[in-house]
């Protein structure tokens, strides 16, 4: 069945801005919309093609002059924590995660504020009211859930649930061939316990418990220190111009 032309994305260029991860260079992205009954189906084959999603947005680079971002992808599967990510897993084995539908409430936005003023108080994100955390979590036509982290409690063993307050929590895009982290954050006071490393260990071995080959990691930036950390989750495929290419 041929779908309707009204049916296809329609893609936009952005303006020149600043880039955020390589100091001396612009970015451009394209983009577009993620709506409507095709929504899953679009995000499905434009993540799969290295765009990420942001609300009902998709978009990835399209620099002039610039080809460093490059996306990324774990092989869930076959993946194998070295002895420093074993650690980590260990240092957070009192850590349940829960998965719940993508509604916001109070105390994730407590924590996101914490978050970002520990981490990224000068960032595009800093300035996010109330309001926008909550279009961030909700406004999605695709499958998403938030991964809640807590600590291991008394009845944990019978409800699967983690007690106490809010540690660390994820947006997850669910697709057909895996999961896709949209974003992340967790108490800045537990930094020693390598909490961002901890869910994405997590994530993989969700992944791999569903049977799903990938997790997506959005992009790996050569040169950027702020994107370097997604070196250490090998074997990896990355997307070049010939395809995804495995790596490690």
């Amino acid at each position: 069945m041929t779908s309707h032309p009204r049916d296809a994305p329609q893609f936009y260029l952005t303006a020149a801005s600043p880039c955020p991860y390589l100091a001396g260079r612009e970015e451009r992205k394209v983009f577009t919309h993620i709506v409507g009954r095709r929504a899953r189906q679009i995000n499905e084959v434009l993540t799969q093609g290295g765009f990420r999603r942001s609300q009902t947005i998709a978009y990835r680079p399209a620099c002039e002059s610039c080809r460093a971002c490059v996306s990324v992808r774990v092989l869930a599967d076959v993946f194998q924590p070295s002895a420093n990510l074993r650690r980590v897993l260990k240092a957070n084995g009192d850590l349940v995660g829960t998965a719940i539908p993508n509604q916001p409430s109070s105390e994730q936005y407590g924590l996101f504020r914490r978050y970002l003023a520990a981490r990224h108080h000068q960032g595009g994100m800093a300035d996010m009211s109330v309001l926008d955390y909550a279009m961030m979590v909700e406004d999605s036509h695709v499958e998403t859930r938030l991964v809640e982290y807590r600590r291991r409690g008394p009845d944990t063993a019978i409800t699967g649930r983690g007690q106490g307050p809010l540690v660390a929590l994820c947006l997850t895009d669910e697709l057909s061939d895996g999961l896709s982290m949209v974003y992340s954050f967790f108490d800045p006071d537990l930094a020693d316990r390598s909490l961002g490393t901890f869910l994405i260990l997590d994530h993989i071995a969700r992944a791999k418990a569903r049977g799903l080959p990938y997790l997506y990691l959005g992009y790996w930036v050569e040169g950027s220190r702020k994107m370097a950390y997604k070196e250490r989750f090998r074997p990896q495929e990355r997307l070049l111009p010939s395809g995804w290419v495995r790596v490690g």
